[in-house]
C-alpha cells in the first residue's frame, strides 16, 4: 500500500512539472509579434553572414574542411535556433529573488530545481518555434538552406536538438541559480552568452577552427548546443559516430544539473528572505 501511495505521489509530482511546461510554453507562444521581429531581424543579419561568408569563401585558395555550401546552410540553421543560446535570464525568477517572493517557491511542494528547469525549457522551446517554422521556409526556399542530407541524418538532428534543448536549459537554470550569489546576475549572463556564442560555432562554424582548438572545442559542453545537432543535419557526422556525440551533450546535461542542484542547495541554506 505504501509503495503504490508513494509510486502515486511521485506521478503526480512529475505531472506537476509537466503542467508547469506546458502552462509556461503555451503562454511565450502568445508573443507572436516578437517572433515576427525576430525573424526580421535574424533574416537580416543571416544574409549579411552569408555575404561575409561568400567573399572569405572567394579570396582563399586553401582547402576548407566545410563547402560554401555547407556553410551556409549551417549559417541558417544558427539563424533559426539562435535562442539555443543562453542569452539571458529568466527575469521572473530574477525578480522573485531580488524582491524576496522566492520563499513562495520554497513552499510550494515541489523541486524547485525541477519548477526552474521546466520554465528554461519551456523558455527555449516556445521562441525557437515561433521564429523556426518561418526561417526555414524563407531560408529553404530563397537563401540556400539544404534539406537534411538523408533520413537519417534528419532522425540525428531531431534527436540532437532534443539534446541541445535540455543543454541549454541546464545552463540557464544554472545561471538563475547564481542569483543567490550576486547582485544583478548581468555579468555571468554576459560572460556566459559570449563563451557560447563563441564556442559553441554561432560566430564562426567550429569546422573552420584551427586543427589545434577543435579537441577543446570537442570536449566542451558548448558544442552540444549547435554544432553537434547542425552537423548531424548537414550529415557530417557519420551514423555511427551519432550516437556517441548525442551522448556527449546528455553526460553535459547530467553534469550541470548535478551542479545546479548542489549550488541550489548550497543557496538555499544561506538564503535570508526579510520579513521572515
Amino acid at each position: 500500500m505504501s509503495l503504490a501511495i508513494g509510486r502515486a505521489v511521485c506521478n503526480g509530482v512529475w505531472v506537476g512539472y509537466f503542467a508547469v511546461l506546458k502552462a509556461r510554453f503555451r503562454m511565450l507562444l502568445q508573443y507572436r509579434a516578437a517572433a515576427f521581429a525576430g525573424v526580421v531581424t535574424q533574416s537580416f543579419w543571416g544574409l549579411m553572414r552569408v555575404m561575409i561568408f561568400e567573399a572569405f569563401y572567394r579570396s582563399t585558395t586553401a582547402a576548407l574542411p566545410m563547402s560554401f555550401q555547407d556553410t551556409v546552410t549551417y549559417l541558417w540553421l544558427i539563424q533559426a535556433m539562435l535562442l539555443l543560446l543562453p542569452w539571458r535570464l529568466d527575469a521572473e525568477v530574477q525578480a522573485m529573488i531580488r524582491d524576496g517572493t522566492v520563499a513562495y517557491e520554497l513552499a510550494r511542494p515541489a523541486d524547485v530545481y525541477w519548477l526552474w528547469y521546466c520554465r528554461n525549457l519551456a523558455g527555449r522551446a516556445a521562441p525557437i518555434l515561433l521564429r523556426c517554422v518561418p526561417m526555414f521556409v524563407l531560408a529553404g526556399l530563397f537563401w540556400g538552406l539544404q534539406p537534411p542530407a538523408s533520413l537519417m541524418a534528419g532522425l540525428g538532428w531531431a534527436l540532437g536538438l532534443l539534446g541541445a534543448l535540455l543543454l541549454s536549459a541546464a545552463l540557464g537554470t544554472l545561471m538563475c541559480i547564481s542569483l543567490f550569489w550576486t547582485i544583478s546576475g548581468d555579468g555571468l549572463s554576459r560572460l556566459l552568452a559570449a563563451l557560447a556564442l563563441v564556442f559553441s560555432g554561432a560566430v564562426v562554424p567550429l569546422p573552420l577552427f584551427p586543427d589545434w582548438a577543435q579537441p577543446i572545442l570537442a570536449w566542451l559542453p558548448f558544442r552540444g548546443l549547435m554544432d553537434t545537432p547542425f552537423r548531424l543535419y548537414m550529415g557530417h557526422i557519420p551514423h555511427r559516430e551519432a550516437p556517441m556525440a548525442i551522448l556527449h551533450q546528455w553526460a553535459w546535461v547530467a553534469i550541470l544539473v548535478w551542479i545546479g542542484r548542489w549550488a541550489l542547495a548550497r543557496g538555499l541554506r544561506r538564503v535570508v528572505v526579510q520579513g521572515g
